[in-house]
């Protein structure tokens, strides 16, 4: 019975949520919205769309969606040639291969910008699947990401584990039903992260990695 690792990447693996947090509110600023830099942290890990919306409101005029997204994507494309992993990164992704773990990646990214998140992981040697953006009608906090990562290397939930650092992450793990756990890097506090579903915090991938005997990964 197959177990898998299943990643997150923004914020989890590679250094980009505040990027991220940038980009975004130039976007809305661009539209003539003012939407604080916390507000905008707090909803990074949810898709472009739900991210507008959770933002701003039901009420909002929903044909500028898709120009803040735009001017999102042009302005985050601007960093992709100088995009970096966390600490850790692609060695806890090795030694997870090692170990016997199918290492599959759940994120809301897809395209050019998950191109650029694998050339700054590097570790594409041990990555067996990518479940983006683009392959759900659903991103986090629905579960569908998640399970379709699961899908991808036919892994069961229950002997899997979900790992991000979002509480988007945490929300979407829990729905699918897989074990899940934080880590603090990307900016959101433990006791978000715990109240969420995570069952273990580690800072970065590095102290996951090193923590990783008494981790759910053990």
């Amino acid at each position: 019975m197959e177990r898998a690792a299943v990643f997150d990447v923004d914020g989890t693996l590679a250094d980009t949520n505040h990027l991220h947090v940038t980009a975004w509110w130039e976007a809305f600023r661009q539209a003539g919205h003012d939407v604080s830099m916390h507000a905008v942290h707090r909803a990074v890990g949810l898709g472009s769309s739900d991210l507008i919306a959770h933002l701003l409101g039901d009420k909002r005029d929903t044909e500028e969606d898709d120009t803040i997204s735009a001017a999102h994507k042009a302005v985050y494309g601007t960093y992709f040639e100088r995009l970096k992993p966390l600490p850790g990164a692609g060695d806890l992704l090795r030694r997870l291969d090692r170990d016997g773990w199918m290492v599959v990646l759940a994120t809301s990214a897809g395209g050019p910008e998950l191109t650029a998140l694998r050339r700054a992981i590097d570790a594409d040697d041990v990555i067996r699947a990518t479940a983006s953006a683009d392959d759900v009608d659903a991103g986090k906090p629905a579960p569908d990401p998640v399970e379709h990562a699961l899908e991808l290397v036919g892994a069961v939930a229950e002997h899997s584990v979900f790992v991000g650092d979002t509480v988007w992450d945490m929300r979407a793990g829990t729905r699918a039903g897989i074990p899940c756990v934080g880590v603090l890097c990307g900016g959101i506090p433990r006791a978000d992260l715990e109240a969420a579903g995570a069952s273990a915090v580690y800072r970065d991938p590095a102290h996951l990695l090193a923590s990783l005997s008494g981790s759910p990964l053990a």
